[in-house]
């Protein structure tokens, strides 16, 4: 039960996150050609983060 409400706090978030970044580079009018490696920057760094959250969740149960 924590694993499945874990994906799914970590789906949302990085919902969040994509929400909140492209908000950043639509209010500081970055150029599309940077707003790719951006996203792709922020989604791997968060993927990263919520994979070691998971396992450190996961390890705990």
């Amino acid at each position: 039960m924590i694993l499945v409400v874990t994906v799914l706090f970590s789906l949302f978030y990085l919902y969040q996150i994509n929400r909140m970044t492209y908000i950043l580079c639509a209010t500081r009018e970055i150029p599309e050609e940077k707003q790719s490696k951006i996203f792709t920057t922020v989604n791997i760094l968060i993927t990263i983060l919520m994979l070691s959250f998971f396992v450190e969740v996961l390890l705990a149960v």
